[in-house]
């Protein structure tokens, strides 16, 4: 449980910066999703809240997000989460732990000074490239529940044109 104070986006991101040693350390992840313009400011905000908690929070991460709306041509929101993982007493968990190279019957494979031959791992999945496809298609799921609950008919779908088996070319997306 991440404490209380936490809350206020300020303390939050300067406690991600504290836990850091090194001065080029990573301290989040940012998903940037699209919000239906059929939807209000609620409803993306409801939809925003229940992906985080489910999809982020539930796995260890603190999140932030902040809605983007252009004159309603391109509402979007950014999802800032947390690198290091949230221990249950609150404190930050190590992102990556030493682990040490064996060889073929079990053992430390001494190195060159001394030591031990060995390597990084992280300590939870988050950074496994195929989250991208697991985060794209819950936001679609999100999307498309709310979508229903309004009484909209738009669908959308987290999958490329070819995926889907749609001959058409995508459009660029176009900036500000």
């Amino acid at each position: 449980m991440a404490p209380a104070e936490w809350a206020d986006r300020q303390t939050l991101w300067n406690a991600v910066e504290q836990a850091e040693k090194a001065k080029d350390s990573r301290l989040a992840r940012q998903l940037i999703v699209a919000l239906p313009t059929e939807l209000t400011m609620q409803d993306w905000q409801a939809m925003l809240h229940q992906f985080v908690l489910e999809e982020c929070v539930a796995k260890g991460m603190c999140a932030d997000f902040a809605i983007h709306d252009t004159d309603g041509h391109n509402p979007h929101a950014h999802i800032m989460l947390t690198v290091r993982p949230l221990k249950e007493n609150g404190a930050w968990g190590a992102k990556c732990r030493k682990a040490y190279d064996l060889d073929e019957n079990g053992q430390r494979i001494p190195d060159e000074r001394g030591g031990w031959k060995n390597h990084r791992e992280d300590t939870t999945d988050w950074n496994d490239k195929g989250n991208v496809e697991i985060w794209r298609a819950a936001w679609a799921a999100y999307t498309n529940r709310a979508l229903e609950a309004a009484g909209q008919p738009a669908l959308v779908d987290h999958r490329s044109y070819k995926r889907q088996g749609i001959d058409k070319i995508p459009s660029a997306h176009l900036g500000p």
